[in-house]
């Protein structure tokens, strides 16, 4: 309790955080709206190290303060479940987010997400609302590593709140330095509940849901390309799914 995170940042503080931010939140997910839970028995054998959650993404807060809820009652032997919020007296914090850089400099709130386990990567694609084009930061993979050494890590390879985005290649990176363990997750009601941000709860008597697969086989010495495209597959985000959604 009273170390550092690999970070340096602390966990007693780091569990403040949580219980401050579930307590806040906890409305909005179970009594304002309804979180349906699917797939955590997918986690109860995980190892606690190296294990990497891929995700669609519709907002840039909610979604991973959810993820935080389900984490932490899981580690409490609940099923689906984070309807007893005892769970928040003692979280799960070995747990980390890729968020964009710019997106983490925008206000207080987003500065103590940060602290709590946000990994804040430059974008390869996007910046400041325009279009680029630039090399992935090997020092960003870097800290997803260290992250991963300690912990599990949650990515959003659309790196956007877009639906049925691209995948971007950074995600890829990861799998073949690092062979984590990749557990696919399916998000869905949060764009409908809540502003972009994730902060303003824009609609009640939403159903949010999240499902956990089981982890997927990936070959890292595959192609990157292949590798995006099974991982967007399993999201439910390719062109495939797209497709299905406009007919």
């Amino acid at each position: 309790m009273f170390k550092n995170d690999v970070f340096g940042h602390s966990n007693l503080i780091k569990r403040f955080i949580f219980f401050i931010v579930g307590i806040a939140t906890y409305p909005r997910f179970m009594l304002l709206n309804k979180m349906r839970i699917e797939g955590t028995e997918h986690l109860k054998d995980l190892p606690k190290t190296n294990v990497l959650f891929v995700s669609n993404h519709q907002t840039y807060f909610a979604d991973v303060i959810a993820f935080n809820h389900v984490f932490s009652s899981t580690k409490w032997g609940f099923k689906n479940s984070i309807r007893n919020p005892v769970y928040l007296l003692n979280p799960r914090i070995n747990t980390y987010y890729v968020a964009a850089r710019e997106t983490m400099k925008a206000g207080i709130l987003p500065k103590i997400f940060e602290y709590a386990g946000s990994i804040s990567i430059n974008r390869t694609w996007r910046e400041a609302g325009k279009d680029i084009n630039r090399k992935v930061d090997i020092s960003d993979i870097t800290k997803i590593g260290e992250a991963l050494s300690e912990g599990w890590v949650v990515t959003f390879p659309q790196g956007t709140t877009t639906p049925y985005a691209p995948g971007r290649r950074g995600s890829t990176l990861i799998i073949k330095k690092f062979s984590p363990i990749v557990v696919p997750v399916i998000i869905n009601g949060f764009r409908r509940a809540f502003d972009k941000k994730g902060l303003k709860l824009k609609k009640t008597g939403v159903e949010l849901s999240i499902c956990f697969k089981a982890p997927i086989v990936l070959d890292p010495n595959e192609d990157a390309a292949i590798l995006l495209n099974k991982m967007m597959q399993a999201i439910e985000q390719s062109q495939e799914f797209q497709n299905k959604a406009s007919q």
